[in-house]
């Protein structure tokens, strides 16, 4: 089992697609949380308040088993294997553009 003080334990990666651009990240954990492991560098000093009331986090996305995408707090939200995270907010954007080569 991997695990990290600042992230849930997890015993896997699991897959992401971001924009277009496919990652790893752990299992049991919020997708912030994942998006700090994808750019610990940016994620951390993003102006994120990790508990709902900023919405600098949200996102849209769509899970394998749903039609369309849909607004989501990635504070929040659990990731799960699959998800397709299609819109970032300015903020998550510009905190993971040197990861996703915008």
């Amino acid at each position: 089992m991997a695990t990290g003080e600042i992230f849930r334990p997890y015993e896997r990666l699991v897959e992401i697609t971001v924009m277009g651009k496919n990652f790893l990240v752990p299992e049991r954990n919020s997708l912030l949380r994942c998006f700090q492991f994808i750019s610990p560098e940016t994620i951390p000093y993003g102006r994120f308040c990790w508990n709902q009331e900023c919405q600098y986090c949200r996102v849209n996305c769509q899970l394998p088993d749903e039609d369309q995408p849909k607004p989501i707090l990635s504070c929040k939200f659990m990731v799960s294997a699959g998800m397709n995270i299609t819109e970032l907010s300015p903020e998550l954007e510009f905190c993971l553009k040197s990861k996703l080569g915008t």
